[in-house]
């Protein structure tokens, strides 16, 4: 990129999370992901350019130094922190503004110019533009495992998964989504059977675990807080002709259903030896579930009130090999020292990283019965040190939720057994 050439008109509206907004190059497979801020604090921004620019190189160097050591470095997009001119990114917020469909109760940095800018992998380097253009499926797995019940305080927590909890927080409570999922992610991270199990789900009821991408462009995703159903026929009709020669079919009549399940079956393009094995192993790095955590953080968090100077724990980073070393030699019992409990808290809040993360799978056609593909793991920003008491209080939230309703919501089709561990599905 050029920076003094920059055009907000070469740019477009990508999508947003909680804490950023992105947007992607018209011509090049590139993003550029931009800090958001409370709207109320529009007019005063809540840090300088040099401490945006350190939260954004955090960003990076938690994800190149870290993630990518426990992950893999093959999946990993670290990108690099750049500096725009301001009156780029101006343009590009009053540009931006119209077309954000949520979150707008935030607002785009345009104090500080920093940004990260990353390969955008909805549009994979290995496509050649006069092909076929590239399928791209983005699933953010979410906790794969259910925690000891060494260390929860409900025994529903053992048998039904965070996630399936939060379904009915997410209805019951407040309305973020219309109708449930029937994902569970505890089949993603299972044998193939229950794995297309899980895609099934997700295609049926993405929420925002599950997008389709064709040449760089969204087809399929679900809008939160809408009441309107994702549209499963556009789907088809984008996929019927990466598929109509699948298991040597000779004509062109394929079934919606055929269609759909060759679609799932690719799947195995997931590789469970290394991509999803990664992450959920990366994940089991939080060893006593929130509620056997917290004491620790409160230890760490006196620690810092008794000496408000100390900076050799890295709490806030920096993240570099010493940061890492510090969660990988944890002691493998509480001895009462800080460094065990800083060494816990640390690794929690990787295995959150990785709880939260998403996996991007490109799906190139090859032939006319297969496909390249390649995966990347994205969104693997640090979660800061003072979250930690408000993940308890949402983990107290979403059980006492659960089992308040018995796990039945006000509408909607009832799961045969509400149980995590139920090991076949019927298909």
């Amino acid at each position: 990129m050029e920076l003094d050439k920059m055009d907000e008109n070469d740019w477009k509206y990508h999508g947003e999370g909680n804490k950023s907004l992105v947007v992607s190059h018209v011509q090049h497979p590139r993003v550029l992901r931009l800090l958001k801020y409370p709207a109320e604090d529009s007019e005063n921004p809540p840090q300088t350019a040099e401490q945006a620019y350190r939260q954004i190189q955090n960003i990076v160097d938690f994800s190149s130094n870290v993630m990518s050591s426990l992950l893999g470095e093959k999946f990993i997009h670290s990108g690099e922190v750049v500096k725009l001119p301001l009156e780029f990114v101006r343009q590009l917020s009053i540009k931006v503004q119209h077309q954000r469909p949520w979150r707008c109760d935030k607002v785009m940095d345009i104090y500080s110019g920093c940004a990260l800018c990353l390969p955008n992998l909805t549009s994979p380097a290995l496509h050649q533009p006069t092909h076929t253009p590239p399928l791209c499926i983005e699933i953010k797995p979410k906790c794969g495992f259910l925690p000891s019940p060494k260390h929860v305080s409900k025994d529903i927590k053992t048998k039904v998964c965070r996630y399936c909890m939060h379904q009915h927080y997410k209805q019951v409570a407040n309305g973020k989504w219309k109708r449930r999922s029937f994902y569970c992610p505890l089949d993603l991270f299972s044998n193939r059977q229950r794995m297309h199990f899980a895609i099934k789900h997700l295609i049926e009821e993405p929420q925002n675990n599950f997008k389709v991408f064709k040449g760089g462009q969204c087809i399929y995703s679900s809008k939160e807080g809408s009441d309107e159903s994702p549209d499963m026929n556009s789907l088809l009709h984008h996929l019927r002709p990466y598929f109509l020669h699948a298991n040597n079919r000779i004509n062109s009549h394929v079934t919606s259903k055929a269609v759909l399940n060759d679609f799932i079956q690719v799947s195995r393009g997931l590789p469970s030896d290394s991509v999803l094995f990664r992450i959920l192993q990366t994940q089991m790095l939080d060893t006593l579930d929130i509620e056997g955590l917290y004491p620790l953080y409160r230890q760490v968090e006196q620690h810092l009130q008794d000496f408000p100077k100390e900076t050799r724990l890295q709490i806030e980073g920096p993240y570099n090999e010493a940061f890492l070393e510090k969660l990988q030699k944890c002691p493998a019992e509480d001895d009462g020292s800080v460094e065990y409990a800083v060494a816990k808290v640390h690794q929690y809040r990787v295995a959150m990283t990785a709880k939260d993360c998403s996996i991007m799978v490109a799906l190139v056609p090859s032939s006319e019965e297969e496909f390249s593909y390649s995966a990347s793991i994205l969104d693997l920003d640090p979660k800061p040190f003072d979250s930690i008491p408000r993940q308890l209080r949402l983990d107290q939230k979403i059980v006492t939720c659960y089992l308040r309703t018995g796990g039945a919501l006000p509408k909607g089709p009832v799961r045969e057994k509400e149980d995590c561990t139920l090991l076949f599905h019927p298909m």
